[in-house]
């Protein structure tokens, strides 16, 4: 009994540490925005130019499959893809710190507008 107390404490420690490795580090991330990404995006994701989306709000996980995508060439486009794109030489936490910062920012809100459909 006392090996397998033993054995699930391992087990709840080692499955917490991965936790927190699966996610990123927003205030690392912001670090990094801060160097690379905030020309176009803006530092906290509302980018004022409608030329750049915006990243603010946007889910970590959506974040980090374009990123990779660019890193592969999966998803192109001239700024971010390529060798010498701004993807290029973003480690696997990079990405992921960067992600957690932008997805914790809040984005801009769309207001409702009152429905002109009439029936």
């Amino acid at each position: 009994m006392k090996h397998l107390n033993k054995l699930f404490v391992f087990a709840l420690v080692s499955a917490c540490s991965l936790a927190a490795n699966a996610a990123g580090d927003a205030a690392a991330g912001k670090v990094i925005a801060t160097e690379r990404c905030q020309a176009c995006h803006g530092v906290d994701g509302n980018s004022a130019n409608a030329q750049f989306p915006r990243l603010a709000g946007q889910y970590a996980s959506y974040l980090e499959r374009a990123l990779l995508d660019y890193q592969s060439g999966a998803r192109n486009n001239p700024i971010m893809s390529g060798p010498s794109g701004q993807a290029a030489g973003l480690s696997g936490q990079d990405i992921k710190d960067v992600s957690a910062w932008y997805a914790s920012q809040p984005g801009l809100v769309t207001p409702v507008q009152p429905s002109t459909v009439t029936r």
